[in-house]
């Protein structure tokens, strides 16, 4: 077992509990333009990346011509139906993650979130949940913060270089999708998780080969600390 000195965490559906209202509100933005697809086919084809990119991902998957263009209008529409959204929304963390954090600093690994969400969608979650940095998580990276979105490893990199934590061996990563468990081999990490409570299933989750597919991450306790 490797020596993991940073995990780093996915947001909604991994350490989030949103209801998949990002995937739900996605799926509502496409189909207002005349689409009918059905959620699970965005979360297939969407999950985990950045938003404008999964918009433009799941347009060209259904041979949408021109399909730049017509996902810059929808993602527009998006962000402002995810706005609203969000406002009304109630979330909260999963069960046993605020523990798990807790007692991952206690051991001195160091915690990161990470998301495909922009930087002031991820703060208005976090700000919801009434977490602080320092408290519940040492560094918050989004999209915002590098140029390549998952499956590149950027994100992980720039997590790594904020926290001090140069050998990406000494790494966890967790998500609830593939392109989560892609973005940690694609950074040769440590250890890969896949999550069920989220975007993919077991089987899904499987197929991208990760270390540990868990139903639920307080089991990383009995990985990392027992």
């Amino acid at each position: 077992m490797q020596n993991i000195e940073l995990v780093i965490f996915d947001m909604a559906g991994t350490v989030v509990d949103e209801d998949n209202v990002v995937y739900k509100t996605l799926q509502k933005a496409i189909n207002e333009k005349g689409f009918d697809l059905n959620l699970r086919f965005v979360l297939e084809f969407g999950a985990g990346k950045e938003k404008y990119q999964a918009i433009k991902d799941i347009l060209e998957e259904i041979k949408v011509k021109n399909f730049n263009e017509k996902a810059a209008i929808i993602f527009e529409d998006f962000k402002a139906m995810l706005s609203e959204a969000y406002n009304k929304l109630t979330v909260s963390s999963y069960d046993g993650v605020e523990d798990l954090i807790q007692d991952l600093k206690k051991a001195n690994i160091k915690v990161a979130l990470n998301t495909g969400y922009n930087k002031n969608t991820a703060q208005l979650l976090l700000d919801k949940m009434n977490w602080e940095l320092g408290v519940h998580y040492d560094a918050l990276i989004t999209a915002d913060d590098v140029e390549k979105g998952r499956p590149n490893p950027d994100m992980i990199f720039k997590a790594m270089e904020v926290l001090g934590v140069p050998l990406s061996s000494k790494v966890l990563k967790a998500g609830d999708s593939i392109i989560d468990i892609e973005e940690g081999k694609n950074a040769s990490c440590g250890i890969t998780v896949g999550v069920t409570t989220g975007a993919h299933t077991r089987e899904q989750l499987v197929s991208a080969s990760p270390t540990y597919v868990l139903n639920s991450l307080k089991e990383l306790k009995k990985i990392l600390l027992d």
